[in-house]
């Protein structure tokens, strides 16, 4: 059974802050503290949360949009969290507004855009990027 997709629908996501999701392990910055792209990452999946029962069979969506604000560093150890709400439906195209907050403080805000995509024929779409490139499925 499917839920309404329209604004107001939430998402969350929860993530222990390990030495690998830091920025000086993704190679974004020379600290031990979580990482932006791990903070971008981590917000795509509480939207992605958001969408999990609403979505028709065979469709997924796409992250096409991310404007981030890095608040506050977090150490390893402490637990950051997500939550995105379903601000706008246009079409095929979703807007969220995320907040992320670790155990202390809000460390991140963001808008994030999403596209509804049918998963059979964006999967097509990239098998035959991927033989115009002369890839090997691995």
């Amino acid at each position: 059974m499917t839920i309404p997709l329209e604004p107001g629908l939430t998402g969350e996501c929860a993530w222990q802050v390990t030495p690998e999701m830091t920025a000086a392990r993704v190679g974004s910055g020379l600290v031990e503290v979580f990482s932006t792209p791990m903070l971008v990452a981590l917000m795509e999946s509480a939207a992605v949360e958001a969408l999990a029962d609403a979505l028709a069979e065979g469709s997924t969506s796409v992250g096409t949009r991310i404007e981030v604000s890095h608040l506050a560093a977090t150490p390893t150890g402490m637990t950051v969290h997500a939550r995105a709400t379903l601000t706008a439906v246009d079409g095929r195209r979703l807007t969220f507004q995320v907040e992320a907050r670790d155990d202390l403080d809000r460390i991140g805000e963001a808008v994030h855009e999403r596209a509804i995509v049918d998963r059979q024929r964006f999967d097509s779409r990239i098998a035959d990027k991927r033989r115009a490139a002369g890839l090997t499925r691995e």
